[in-house]
């Protein structure tokens, strides 16, 4: 069974940002095995012009294979507060997956990152797959424009003949830079059971409705017309 999505992804704006361990060429890549799920610790940044300390969690799942790698975390949603002292949502959020190619034996090169957003519908799309089922998803920001299909994306998932995984690939092709990229990262069962379970766990969370329970004033933002940038790097940003 194929499942298509078909989502319209506004070109963001946000400040680039990027995430931790950009040294692809570091130890932490020599030494990386073919298959390692890799769990970052928390760091603490501040925020100079709030005065405060601003606790940011990196944890991504990571999937380093042959040819490329595959790391997926959650992006949470950013809200606005009201004059009348609730919260409205501003920004619903993704589970960024980030593919990277590699460039030698046990070596990836992060530059050459590509970013693919999921949406909650698309979450809800790949949690639900049976071990037969294929999903497919596109992307195109300027879909409802005259540029539509100048920039386009596309996340295929489908399974191994002998069942034994997935393919998980992306291409990407820019029509403007005249580039065509594409990665495929083979996962196991074992890991495709991990990204489900824990795609399933976020999944209220970048909805945001964890916060009828759980309000943190650091998603907040102070005035309606302005929102504090939670996501460090935005798909369209790639």
């Amino acid at each position: 069974m194929l499942k298509v999505s078909r989502l319209l992804h506004p070109r963001n704006q946000l400040l680039h940002k990027k995430l931790p361990g950009e040294c692809v060429k570091g130890s932490i890549w020599q030494h990386a095995i073919n298959t390692f799920a890799g769990f970052s610790t928390v760091r603490q940044n501040v925020v100079a012009d709030a005065g405060k300390r601003e606790g940011r969690v990196f944890a991504p799942y990571s999937v380093f294979k042959g040819k490329a790698a595959l790391s997926a975390e959650p992006r949470l949603p950013t809200f606005n507060r009201l004059d009348s002292g609730g919260v409205k949502l501003n920004r619903r959020g993704v589970i960024m997956l980030t593919f990277w190619p590699s460039v030698g034996e046990r070596k990836y090169d992060w530059e050459k990152r590509q970013l693919f957003a999921l949406s909650a519908t698309e979450v809800g799309s790949l949690i639900s797959m049976g071990t037969r089922d294929s999903s497919e998803f596109f992307h195109d920001p300027s879909m409802l424009s005259s540029n539509a299909g100048q920039v386009r994306k596309s996340l295929s998932i489908k399974p191994n003949a002998d069942g034994s995984g997935f393919f998980i690939s992306l291409s990407v092709v820019n029509n403007n830079l005249k580039t065509n990229d594409r990665f495929t990262v083979p996962v196991t069962t074992a890991e495709f059971a991990v990204m489900r379970t824990a795609f399933s766990f976020a999944l209220p969370h970048i909805m945001g409705w964890d916060r009828f329970t759980n309000r943190p004033s650091e998603s907040i933002s102070q005035s309606p017309s302005k929102v504090v940038p939670q996501l460090m790097e935005a798909e369209w940003d790639r």
